[in-house]
């Protein structure tokens, strides 16, 4: 899972890099000019923790996120962004889009003033005006192909039909998320990464006791709020003065935490587990995958010889206290491989090649 932080210019991006990652990225290094930070990010999970203190295994092994700070966007409203920057944001997963609340006189904004609702717009109308030159680009290909000749004439049908779709949606300054596409259009638009397709949540950023604005979201795009400078104190702070820090706030848990939810939820992603003495680990896998396609999560080979799958919730394992006892009791279920696997589920794939 590879999400891309986005913003206007000295909207708190890198400090929120900074509060997911803990790292310590300089806030204002990048100011005016295309450049990523990445870090990968264990996903706290209590989940593991207790199946590692029931396993004592030699290894335990998170799932991993990844966020990159992808600073170079303007906001102009004019589909103005670079080839370099476009290639970096459509190899995303999807977008966290940091909007500035707060006030600092020390930090001009880019547009003159704080105006949460106005800087949502101009960079929704960026990334859908983006999309909209890059749709109607392919279209004069398609078109160009079409006239000379030589190119499979259905496939060309079949995606000027596509983005013919796709360009009237974006005149009506909507975006393509949300849109339901056959796997077969889906194979057409893999590869040309259009922006307004990605899953998108937007982070308020907020100054030290702030409260949210009411603001109304565009298309449907979840809104969140985080308080990032005081986020980015309290994941560089040892863990009791953290702890004392949140206590004091009255943060109920760590930035990361809530945002690692929140992109679970935006990019609909689960987690499954393995279990034993060797190394008790914790798998990404989409929401509604089956048995076959959490295999092949672990290794190809496991879903190319896919037998079984033997399954237990994690309530029932931790609450019995380990797989033969969840077997005797009836709760170690034999699953096919069109089992939809649930989230938080002990998976134990059975195979052969």
């Amino acid at each position: 899972m590879k999400l891309g932080i986005i913003g206007l210019p000295q909207t708190g991006k890198t400090t929120l890099f900074n509060a997911l990652t803990g790292h310590d990225q300089p806030t204002n290094a990048s100011a005016g000019r295309m450049e990523v930070n990445t870090a990968v990010v264990d996903v706290p999970d209590p989940r593991v923790d207790q199946l590692s203190s029931m396993y004592n295994p030699k290894k335990t092994v998170y799932a991993k996120v990844t966020y990159a700070d992808i600073a170079g966007l303007e906001g102009s409203g004019q589909g103005s962004i670079s080839g370099q920057l476009l290639n970096q944001i459509a190899q995303m997963d999807g977008l966290i889009h940091v909007v500035r609340c707060f006030e600092d006189e020390s930090v001009a904004h880019a547009s003159g003033s704080v105006d949460p609702a106005r800087d949502i717009s101009a960079m929704n109308s960026e990334l859908l005006l983006n999309d909209l030159i890059a749709v109607e680009r392919k279209l004069e290909k398609l078109s160009g192909e079409s006239q000379r000749g030589g190119t499979d004439k259905v496939v060309n049908a079949r995606e000027t039909e596509l983005f013919e779709r796709l360009h009237k949606i974006l005149s009506e300054e909507k975006p393509l998320r949300g849109i339901e596409f056959t796997e077969l259009e889906k194979s057409d638009l893999s590869g040309f990464g259009l922006l307004t397709r990605k899953p998108m949540m937007i982070l308020l950023n907020l100054g030290e006791g702030q409260a949210p604005p009411a603001i109304e979201s565009e298309h449907s795009i979840p809104i969140v709020d985080l308080m990032g400078k005081l986020e980015m104190e309290i994941s560089q702070l040892p863990v009791d003065d953290a702890k004392m820090f949140m206590e004091e706030y009255d943060i109920k848990e760590p930035g990361l935490n809530k945002m690692i939810r929140l992109s679970y939820d935006l990019l609909q992603l689960q987690s499954f587990f393995t279990v034993g003495e060797d190394e008790v680990r914790a798998w990404t896998l989409h929401r509604g995958a089956n048995a076959q396609e959490a295999a092949g999560t672990i290794h190809s080979d496991l879903e190319k010889g896919f037998i079984r799958a033997e399954v237990v919730t994690y309530e029932d394992l931790t609450t019995l206290g380990g797989m033969s006892e969840a077997r005797n009791k009836g709760k170690l279920r034999l699953e096919g491989k069109k089992y939809i696997v649930q989230d938080g589920e002990i998976v134990h794939i059975r195979f052969n090649l």
